[in-house]
């Protein structure tokens, strides 16, 4: 049986960085480019246009970055999975992008076979990052900003929400393993983000690893 393709959608503002990124991929089977865009109204429009699987996305780009073009993606399309692929590494470029709902982030310097295996995880509903950036979020994790902590602990089901998200698992299918609504899930998932004090499900799944409740090798 064929395996259909990750539908993927380019956006860059170097045609140059476009075309060598096309070529790459072209040589792999299960990775297809649908759509290209030059800045990040292209990218709204593209994504709407052809709804790909995953969107590898520039940050800095003219008319309109690529993290405001994270934010309009992901509220028009909560489900969308998006991977960073920028050459900046500075915390005013990793922590907007991962709070606007980047699942993934990587650096333009790193080999082609981790982005492609980068493209694979963010398909599959993995985190995906740049060793660099991972440390990052690790430390921003373990010193966060000082905000009164929440005397209410994480449930035991919350627990388990929280690892499911850890090993990549979408909203739908944490539903089904657990056999309850999708809506008592995103509550889950909320409840879980609001008592950590965590911005999204990228620093929750890092947040489980850091604490031993995943292991790095998700099955």
């Amino acid at each position: 049986m064929v395996k259909t393709p990750i539908r993927m959608l380019l956006v860059d503002d170097h045609a140059i960085v476009r075309k060598g990124i096309r070529a790459l991929l072209a040589e792999i089977d299960d990775i297809e480019v649908v759509g290209e865009a030059s800045d990040g109204r292209e990218a709204v429009a593209q994504a709407e246009a052809t709804g790909p699987d995953v969107i590898l996305m520039d940050l800095v780009m003219p008319a309109m970055g690529g993290i405001e073009a994270i934010q309009r993606i992901v509220a028009a399309q909560p489900t969308a999975r998006i991977l960073v692929l920028t050459s900046f590494a500075a915390d005013d470029k990793v922590f907007p992008a991962i709070k606007a709902g980047a699942l993934g982030y990587l650096l333009k310097d790193s080999e082609p076979a981790d982005l492609v295996e980068a493209i694979r995880q963010v398909y599959g509903g993995q985190p995906s990052l740049d060793p660099t950036i991972a440390r990052k979020v690790l430390q921003e994790i373990r010193h966060p900003p000082e905000r009164p902590s929440t005397p209410d602990p994480l449930t035991e089901r919350e627990m388990e929400v929280l690892r499911l998200v850890a090993k990549g698992m979408t909203n739908p299918e944490i539903a089904e393993q657990l056999t309850v609504t999708e809506a008592t899930v995103r509550s889950h998932v909320s409840h879980i983000l609001d008592k950590l004090h965590l911005a999204n499900r990228v620093q929750a799944a890092l947040y489980a690893l850091q604490e031993g409740l995943a292991t790095s090798q998700a099955e």
